[in-house]
């Protein structure tokens, strides 16, 4: 039976292979860490022998590298879907759909952000987050800055850094509160709570 499962698996092919050996290499990072990571421990996890894994990436690194890219992809569409239009109004609703977006998408993919969000991330990993991170960062501030000086913000390039950071820091707090264990947030009252704390805390500033 074991070899008919893995003569199969043969036939699928590397391009259809590749999602299932990604997917596989995520749950093994979220149970065991991004180091536990091997073609071996890959090939066990899917039923296959490694060469069906190796036909899809030539050895651990190009599949670390390219489970990293994919999952930096999907947080950075989550991620952005959290930053305001370019509405100098601003409404507290836009913070609250944001956040809401955002922790929708955490939904989604609770594994990603888990391995991201780990206490001792990988530094593959912690770097690529770091990169996201500085990506909206900088989104986010060319969105506020009008937005600010419409509300009228006094010293608005000193309070900036600190409210940008306020922004990643909050939404930072929403997606360990939701991936929390025994959490009883959902993405719509968490994005509605923080969307509306952080719509106060810049038109406060």
């Amino acid at each position: 039976m074991t070899t008919a499962t893995h003569a199969r698996a043969a036939h699928l092919g590397p391009e259809r292979r590749r999602p299932q050996v990604l997917d596989a290499a995520l749950d093994i990072a979220a149970a065991e860490g991004v180091g536990a990571i091997s073609v071996a421990a890959v090939a066990q996890r899917l039923g296959v022998t490694r060469p069906v894994v190796y036909a899809c990436y030539p050895d651990r690194v190009a599949m670390i590298r390219a489970l990293v890219d994919r999952e930096q992809d999907r947080m950075l569409t989550g991620t952005l879907a959290a930053l305001p239009p370019r509405d100098v109004t601003a409404p507290e609703a836009v913070f609250v759909a944001g956040f809401q977006a955002l922790l929708t998408t955490v939904a989604a993919h609770p594994t990603t952000w888990r391995v991201v969000f780990d206490s001792a991330p990988d530094a593959a990993v912690a770097a690529y987050f770091a990169q996201a991170r500085r990506l909206v960062a900088a989104q986010f501030e060319r969105l506020i800055v009008p937005t600010l000086r419409a509300w009228g913000t006094t010293d608005v390039e000193a309070k900036l850094p600190v409210l940008v950071e306020l922004f990643m820091s909050s939404g930072e707090a929403a997606v360990r509160s939701l991936l929390a264990g025994g959490s009883t947030w959902t993405p719509e009252t968490l994005g509605e709570f923080v969307g509306k704390a952080v719509h106060r805390a810049m038109r406060d500033a």
